[in-house]
């Protein structure tokens, strides 16, 4: 797969471990949201590599008491 295709697209223990994470974890952001966008191919998922460096990205902290991202002007 290459990773400067917008249109790879990686199963979902491929997706884990692109972004430092169990499948199980994976699965259960998608059942509670919270997770990065997926599609889904009859029974499979897929996630496409943009869409996971997004969610990595707006999930970014700059402490343990930044609750909304790093970029975030709610304060």
């Amino acid at each position: 797969m290459d990773p400067a295709n917008p249109r790879c697209a990686l199963d979902n223990q491929a997706a884990a471990a692109y972004v430092g994470l169990s499948p199980y974890t994976l699965e259960n952001l998608r059942s509670r949201g919270g997770g990065p966008a997926y599609s889904k191919l009859g029974r499979r998922v897929i996630y496409r590599i943009e869409d996971l460096d997004a969610w990595l990205l707006a999930s970014r902290r700059t402490s343990t008491s930044d609750t909304c991202g790093a970029d975030c002007r709610c304060a």
